[in-house]
C-alpha cells in the first residue's frame, strides 16, 4: 500500500466514522439521549433512569442506545441488575477534533470559535 493511498485509506475511514455519528446524532431521540449521558458525567446512568427522565417506552431507548453504542458514542456495561449507559467523552473529542481538523481549514478562522461556549438546558 503506498504512503498517499494510505493515508487517504485513514482519512476515509475518519471520515465514515464521523458521518456514522453525526448521522447518530442528527435523530433528536438519540441526540437527546446523548445530551443526557454527556451531562451525566462518568458515572453514567442507567437505562431506567433515562427512561423516566425522557419519558420513552424501553424499546425505543433500547433502539437508539444500540445506534449510539455501534457508533462509539455511549458505552454500556451491566452491573448487577442494572444496565449503565456512559457517554465515551474520547470518541466525542475526537469527532470534535474531525470536525476542527477537517473542516475548519483553507482560509477558515477555527480561532474565532476558540472560546465559543453554548449551553442549552435539556428539556425533560
Amino acid at each position: 500500500m503506498t504512503a498517499v493511498f494510505a493515508s487517504a485509506y485513514i482519512h476515509a475511514m475518519d471520515l465514515e466514522q464521523a458521518a456514522s455519528q453525526l448521522e447518530a446524532l442528527g435523530n433528536p431521540t438519540r441526540l437527546t439521549i446523548y445530551r443526557v449521558l454527556v451531562r451525566a458525567g462518568a458515572e453514567g446512568m442507567p437505562v431506567g433512569r433515562i427512561q423516566e427522565r425522557l419519558g420513552i417506552p424501553a424499546s425505543t431507548l433500547s433502539h437508539h442506545c444500540k445506534r449510539l453504542v455501534e457508533t462509539g458514542l455511549i458505552g454500556q456495561e451491566r452491573q448487577a441488575t442494572s444496565l449503565i449507559c456512559r457517554a465515551q467523552y474520547p470518541a466525542m473529542q475526537a469527532l470534535i477534533d474531525f470536525l476542527s481538523d477537517q473542516c475548519c481549514v483553507e482560509g477558515s478562522q477555527p480561532e474565532r470559535f476558540a472560546g465559543h461556549q453554548h449551553k442549552a438546558p435539556i428539556r425533560d
